[in-house]
């Protein structure tokens, strides 16, 4: 059986698969670029009503504001940087212009608050003889608690190499997994290791898609099922380790965990990315990304901007220098109770 709806698996694969809008034709000017891509925006995206009651953004109001630093004359790095400016406006991660000279993005959702993450702290608990199933890696920590590294939803994993793991840490008292600083990338790995840890259908969350051009115009929202795994489950209590920088894929894979009763989260609260991102083009060829699609979690609340963990835990200053992951050693202590 399928763990989601068909149509949200097909939606699903738009997180590394992108979607094309057609659109009116532009001039191939500074102007009709611009008007190009407010119009994009305008009509597309997903996050309109819900930004503007977090932080007051009018989409009307920020026309006007950088319409005034169009002109014609303009060359296409000047131009490159008013669009992307722009586009900052909307404060989304998933939303994106990209030129052959440059990328525009917006990544103030982690790059403003601390990384409560260390490769050599990391590194320090995994230590050489971990071993590695495909995109995870993971080994039995001195007190018996399990420990999974996943660091992008990028990597595949399959079945089997799940299979594998779990196995593997069978005998363990609790289970760590680790996704901080995972930015995301395919939907069906989140979905298929968040399986591993429920023996029921679970209601994990929501989603609405576009019916038209209107900023309000969204279809009834549609239920996320997750569906047990027919392979091997864990039975035990788990702690999934956050921070800023989970994003995206990596993102909807904390909001299903935190769905279930045997799962904590401990961390810190994620970055967010709960739009579904689509792809379109402007007059000169330059392609622009963004979130056209919502998801909410369980309580149909958005997750555009993080979920916030059960046990809000930093990296202390002392911790790190004694060579010790404040956040790790929280959930071990956890696991231990």
């Amino acid at each position: 059986m399928r763990r989601f709806i068909p149509l949200f698996l097909c939606l699903s694969m738009l997180f590394t698969m992108t979607g094309c809008i057609d659109e009116e034709e532009f001039d191939n000017t500074p102007t009709g670029n611009f008007e190009a891509l407010w119009k994009i925006i305008d009509e597309h995206y997903c996050f309109f009503n819900y930004k503007q009651n977090e932080y007051g953004l009018d989409w009307n109001a920020v026309y006007g504001k950088y319409k005034v630093r169009i002109n014609d004359g303009m060359n296409s790095e000047q131009l490159f940087e008013v669009l992307s400016d722009m586009l900052g406006e909307l404060r989304d991660g998933h939303v994106n212009l990209s030129a052959s000279a440059d990328f525009a993005r917006y990544w103030s959702w982690f790059e403003d608050y601390p990384s409560n993450y260390s490769d050599t702290l990391q590194r320090r608990y995994l230590g050489t003889d971990y071993k590695i199933a495909s995109g995870l890696t993971y080994r039995i920590l001195d007190d018996n608690i399990g420990y999974v590294r996943y660091e992008s939803f990028m990597d595949a994993i399959g079945d089997g190499n799940i299979d594998e793991v779990i196995n593997y840490l069978m005998a363990c008292r609790g289970l760590i997994i680790d996704v901080r600083d995972n930015t995301g990338g395919t939907l069906t790995y989140a979905d298929k290791l968040a399986a591993r840890f429920t023996n029921s259908s679970t209601l994990v969350g929501y989603i609405q898609h576009k019916t038209g051009k209107g900023h309000d115009d969204f279809s009834d929202m549609v239920e996320q099922r997750l569906e047990p795994s027919s392979n091997l489950r864990w039975q035990k209590s788990v702690c999934v380790l956050t921070n800023r920088k989970v994003f995206s894929a990596a993102n909807e894979f904390a909001k299903y965990m935190h769905a279930f009763p045997g799962v904590k989260l401990v961390g810190d609260r994620t970055g967010g990315g709960a739009g579904l991102p689509f792809t379109s083009s402007l007059p000169n060829g330059w392609a622009v990304r963004f979130s056209a699609c919502p998801m909410y979690d369980r309580d149909r609340q958005s997750t555009e901007f993080g979920i916030e963990p059960d046990y809000k835990v930093y990296i202390t200053d002392e911790d790190f220098r004694r060579g010790k992951d404040t956040i790790i050693e929280f959930a071990r202590k956890l696991l231990s109770e």
